[in-house]
């Protein structure tokens, strides 16, 4: 198993690298044992964690309520978690993201 993820039992726990301040919203690959997201929103008053929160809901398509933020508020590595996540995006899959 990729070391970005991991399941506990139905919650899907990511480690995030953060790239806040970029044109658009996008998954941009693996950067070390973290999955990099570039985001459009900057990193002032929170913004950039409720825009990737709004993002992996979105990708997920899983209601934003379902997802927290576990570690990383102030930094730009992330652990989030995501309970039931309704679909795997392909963006995920081709990194090795698979359910258990």
């Amino acid at each position: 198993m990729p070391a970005w993820y991991r399941w506990r039992n139905d919650t899907l726990v990511l480690q995030i690298a953060v790239i806040p301040g970029a044109k658009r919203d996008e998954i941009a690959g693996l950067h070390g044992p973290a999955v990099k997201v570039r985001l459009r929103a900057p990193p002032v008053d929170g913004k950039a964690n409720a825009q990737l929160i709004a993002f992996l809901a979105d990708l997920l398509h899983t209601p934003r309520s379902r997802i927290s933020l576990l570690s990383g508020l102030t930094s730009r590595t992330k652990i989030v978690a995501i309970d039931a996540p309704v679909s795997i995006p392909s963006s995920f899959a081709e990194f090795g993201l698979r359910r258990e």
